[in-house]
């Protein structure tokens, strides 16, 4: 059975039309139920998929010659979206023409486009940017928000707690997801007073949302394994991440010199290899690429600019599971349960700078 076509803006990303198409091809070779909608140089796009005849039956070309840059304001390529890859990508998602989209690119420009032109969902005051992290258990980790929102109240804490859960749910399949808030501390007199209002709120609304909450976890902890979704503002969020990537790349590039630095660090490589090569699999982002942006009435997926064929490969996996497991759906049920329960959820706007 096929699902919706995914729109995917060929021009994003470091490399642009020949990996996003290698990335949609790879996928398609794994699923073949998938189908795309691609937009960009018509003429690019057509030379790459000279090497994926997989992709031609599967594949419809929306012409736009127009590009965002990684270097664009929000605001500049909100006023250039309706001739832009990127633009015409969520305009399809908009309109109907394709199920959800995918960008590698500006994703400020992302946001906001998708933001305009999808609105957000009844309920949702804001969307929220989630991705999935290794761990050393056997679940990857939901964190959100990475980076849509810098400063955020209580009730747009719980927001993200509820669109969070439901996600968790599709990629673990557990049916009462884990949650935890990011905090300085697992004490519940720790934190802001938005992070304590939203800890109280979640508590009381666990059985009716069917998630397990426990209050705050700690930075140090994210890839532990014993949480399935952790809950942040974007500022403190996007940190978090680039420090655990910073991190990842460190560990890497020192076994790297230290298995180099002599002839019997040499040896010890090749006897190791088996080891390195599997600890090299999980921590590579491309084996996690593919950022969502929940909250939406549509399905708006991130990939890495620098991501590999294989990263962007993931991603459209990514998409097609929300997709067929109907996420948004599930986040609109989990709201009106909280509606229905009559949580509090009011701050006043000054409360989230206390």
């Amino acid at each position: 059975m096929s699902l919706p076509r995914i729109a995917v803006d060929a021009m994003g990303g470091d490399d642009g039309v020949r990996v996003m198409i290698e990335g949609a091809a790879l996928a398609r070779r794994r699923h073949d139920r998938f189908k795309f909608l691609l937009v960009g140089d018509e003429t690019r796009i057509k030379a790459a998929l000279d090497n994926h005849p997989n992709m031609r039956g599967a594949s419809e070309i929306l012409r736009s010659e127009d590009v965002i840059t990684g270097e664009e304001k929000p605001s500049q390529a909100l006023r250039r979206s309706k001739t832009t890859s990127m633009g015409m990508a969520i305009q399809a998602v908009k309109s109907g023409e394709a199920g959800a989209a995918v960008s590698a690119g500006n994703t400020g420009a992302l946001m906001a486009i998708a933001k305009l032109a999808l609105r957000t969902m009844p309920g949702i005051d804001r969307p929220a940017l989630a991705a999935l992290l290794p761990t050393l258990g056997d679940n990857d980790v939901v964190m959100l928000d990475l980076g849509a929102n810098t400063e955020c109240d209580a009730r747009n804490l719980v927001q993200f707690a509820v669109m969070g859960a439901a996600y968790s749910r599709v990629v673990t399949g557990r049916d009462a997801p884990r949650v935890r808030l990011l905090n300085i501390g697992t004490e519940e007199t720790k934190g802001t007073d938005s992070l304590r209002v939203a800890a109280a709120e979640l508590k009381e609304a666990a059985a009716s949302l069917s998630i397990s909450f426990d209050g705050f976890t700690e930075a140090d902890k994210l890839c532990q394994g014993d949480v399935d979704v952790v809950v942040t503002d974007g500022f403190s969020g996007n940190i978090a991440l680039k420090s655990v990537e910073g991190t990842a790349r460190f560990v890497a590039d020192l076994l790297r010199r230290s298995f180099s630095s002599s002839l019997r660090s040499k040896f010890g490589f090749l006897i190791s290899r088996p080891a390195t090569e599997l600890l090299k699999h999980h921590l590579d982002p491309n084996n996690h690429n593919g950022a969502v942006f929940l909250g939406l009435n549509g399905i708006v997926v991130k990939s890495h600019g620098s991501a590999s064929a294989a990263g962007v490969a993931n991603a459209v996996a990514v998409t097609a599971r929300l997709l067929e497991e109907n996420v948004t759906e599930r986040i609109t049920a989990d709201l009106a349960r909280v509606g229905e329960d009559g949580l509090k959820m009011t701050l006043s706007a000054d409360e989230d700078h206390s």
